[in-house]
């Protein structure tokens, strides 16, 4: 759900050595938007849009709290570059115009079952302009033309209407509620979780 760490679901047998694919370091969504692998060297920028829209994104994200200087993101993006190295996750820098405006990434890839699960966040003056719906719908397409995968999953908060409203326009199945699906500093919340699949998805698309 939060898009910065890792989730359930990554059992199944990992392809061998000759079979490995993995997601790609830069995916360009329209002329001004993109996406690229986090690095270290993006960890003084990334921190700077996280602390001036640290309220606003600590309504729904539980990692708020951990992170609080630039070393600690620096620990983060580590993490997160280690676990694409494994081919276990994908964590990306959104990109408009050249600069840090949110992150978008897979928390975790079932490469056994062909299943990922989607995170992302958006700083708050950016939202409300179709931003991660695009982003969502490039990342998507990139998993299930270019990984192979099979199963695309994003779970939101049962009360955030904005994630649950860009699984909807994605054309996004949901598939069930999920009682106390994560500890939000003081309290569970219950969890939304949508899914859609490679054929549902081209389906949908097709036209």
């Amino acid at each position: 759900m939060s898009g910065r760490c890792g989730g359930p679901m990554k059992t199944g047998q990992t392809p061998s050595a000759d079979e490995v694919i993995r997601p790609m370091t830069g995916i360009q969504v329209d002329s001004d938007l993109e996406f690229s692998l986090l690095g270290i060297n993006d960890a003084e920028e990334l921190f700077s849009v996280v602390e001036s829209n640290r309220a606003y994104l600590r309504e729904w994200l539980p990692w708020l709290d951990q992170t609080n200087s630039v070393e600690d993101e620096i620990s983060f993006i580590s993490m997160s570059l280690d676990e694409y190295e494994k081919r276990e996750g994908v964590i990306y820098a959104i990109r408009l115009g050249g600069r840090i405006i949110g992150t978008i990434g897979l928390n975790w890839i079932d490469w056994g079952n062909r299943g990922c699960g989607v995170g992302y966040w958006l700083s708050e003056s950016h939202t409300g302009q179709g931003i991660v719906t695009r982003c969502c719908t490039r990342l998507m397409e990139h998993c299930f033309d270019n990984l192979g995968l099979h199963r695309f999953v994003l779970e939101a908060a049962v009360e955030n209407h904005e994630s649950r409203a860009v699984a909807d326009r994605l054309g996004m199945r949901l598939e069930g509620i999920t009682k106390d699906r994560e500890w939000l500093y003081d309290h569970y919340v219950d969890a939304a979780l949508y899914a859609i699949t490679a054929p549902e998805w081209r389906t949908k698309n097709q036209d």
